[in-house]
């Protein structure tokens, strides 16, 4: 079981974070991995689920308001593109890594073996249950404000380099126009340990290769395959072209 000092690190954690009032219980709760409540018999309810339920929708309402307020010329379906990028799992893995949650995040010895405290679907789900916990025992205008502070850079990453996070839309929109068929992405290898490795995908329509990427998640690399295609087929500039 965790120790009263390892508490105490959390806790000081918590509160270098800008967070004086909070649920310590809570806390505690949403940096525990559901293999830890299993490993050490321990009730459903101890681990981060719940909590990463609420704070998914706690981050969605911030995301949300910010982009209504920021970009009032913006359309909804302009909105809602940037904010299923911001809120994904790859840029609270970025957060997570950003403010270094890694040595507090609690999970079974065979998973932490694995490198499970640095794997991005479990940085991202305790970034998402801490949201959940603070909006239940903190000020929530200060957790507001902490949310958007951590992702304005990436909002208006997003909103500059369209065309890159969009590629993959745009590239299928072009095939489907030719043949009424999707791009295929092929993983044609995988490289590192299970933890930090660097994928490369390789885009392919009509049995040809359009483009390969390489990137630290699945995702990423098709996203940047995706962009590379569009580029040679004339589809999209380069960004800086567009500045």
């Amino acid at each position: 079981m965790q120790s009263d000092c390892s508490h105490q690190s959390l806790n000081n954690f918590i509160k270098s974070l800008g967070f004086c009032e909070f649920s310590q219980e809570l806390v505690n709760i949403a940096f525990t991995h559901s293999s830890y409540t299993k490993e050490n018999n321990l009730p459903y309810t101890k681990c981060y689920e719940r909590l990463e339920f609420l704070g998914d929708a706690v981050l969605k309402m911030a995301t949300t308001d910010y982009l209504y307020k920021t970009y009032p010329e913006k359309q909804e379906g302009e909105l809602t593109k940037i904010r299923s990028v911001v809120v994904s799992d790859e840029i609270l893995h970025k957060v997570a890594i950003n403010i270094g949650i890694e040595p507090f995040i609690k999970v079974s010895e065979a998973e932490k073996k694995c490198g499970g405290q640095k794997l991005e679907s479990i940085q991202a789900c305790v970034i998402e249950a801490m949201f959940g916990a603070l909006y239940l025992s903190s000020d929530k205008q200060k957790l507001n404000e902490f949310i958007i502070n951590n992702l304005k850079i990436w909002i208006e990453d997003v909103e500059q380099n369209k065309s890159v996070y969009n590629a993959k839309a745009i590239l299928q929109e072009y095939t489907q126009a030719q043949s009424k068929e999707i791009p295929i992405y092929e993983t044609i290898a995988e490289i590192g340990a299970a933890h930090d490795k660097t994928f490369c995908v390789s885009v392919v329509y009509n049995n040809k290769s359009l483009a390969t990427a390489t990137g630290k998640t699945k995702k990423q690399a098709q996203q940047l395959a995706a962009y590379e295609a569009c580029k040679k087929l004339n589809l999209i500039k380069e960004e800086n072209e567009n500045k």
